[in-house]
């Protein structure tokens, strides 16, 4: 509980000049335009097969929800919809969980957040299936599907959020205040 909130965790403040990592030097103008930058830190192999686990199970959770509730071209889809919003929901619970109950693991968040979730969820499906719908003149379910996925998946988060906070007893965040 003694730790940063997430918002001051993901800050990534800009390299102060004379910051080896970038080349910055304030002593000369331009003459670090052509100084070579350190190099990048190597790949750890073992997170990005975490991360692809956790994505090819996403997707077949995924696949196996929109093969249950198949939509014709003009319906509205209530597969990924259902599937944005609920992934949605348990990201805004993980990110909880994993800030701020459980303790730093190596392949908590790359197999759940960015594996499984980013595989289960889908932006490119859902703003595809807007296009057909435009395509086959629905009009009508295409607005409401564009302007109700956003709206529910951004509540989704907040509710996964508030529900985590309230399963754990962490008080909510409302920027980097913490409210009684």
């Amino acid at each position: 509980m003694g730790r940063n909130s997430a918002c001051e965790r993901a800050h990534i403040a800009a390299p102060a000049d004379g910051d080896p990592r970038t080349g910055a030097d304030d002593t000369h103008p331009g003459a670090d335009v052509f100084r070579p930058r350190a190099p990048a830190p190597r790949r750890s192999w073992d997170v990005l097969a975490v991360i692809a686990l956790g994505g090819g199970a996403g997707s077949v959770a995924r696949y196996l929800v929109e093969d249950a509730l198949p939509a014709g071209d003009t319906a509205f889809p209530w597969a990924t919809f259902a599937v944005n919003v609920t992934g949605c929901l348990a990201l805004g619970a993980l990110m909880v969980f994993v800030l701020d109950v459980w303790p730093p693991r190596r392949y908590v968040r790359p197999f759940l957040g960015v594996g499984f979730l980013g595989g289960y969820t889908t932006f490119s499906t859902c703003t595809g299936e807007i296009v057909q719908r435009v395509a086959h003149g629905a009009w009508p379910v295409a607005i409401e599907y564009a302007a109700g996925s956003l709206a529910a998946c951004l509540a989704a988060v907040c509710v996964g959020l508030a529900a985590a906070r309230a399963v754990t007893r962490l008080p909510l965040r409302r920027g980097r205040e913490v409210t009684p």
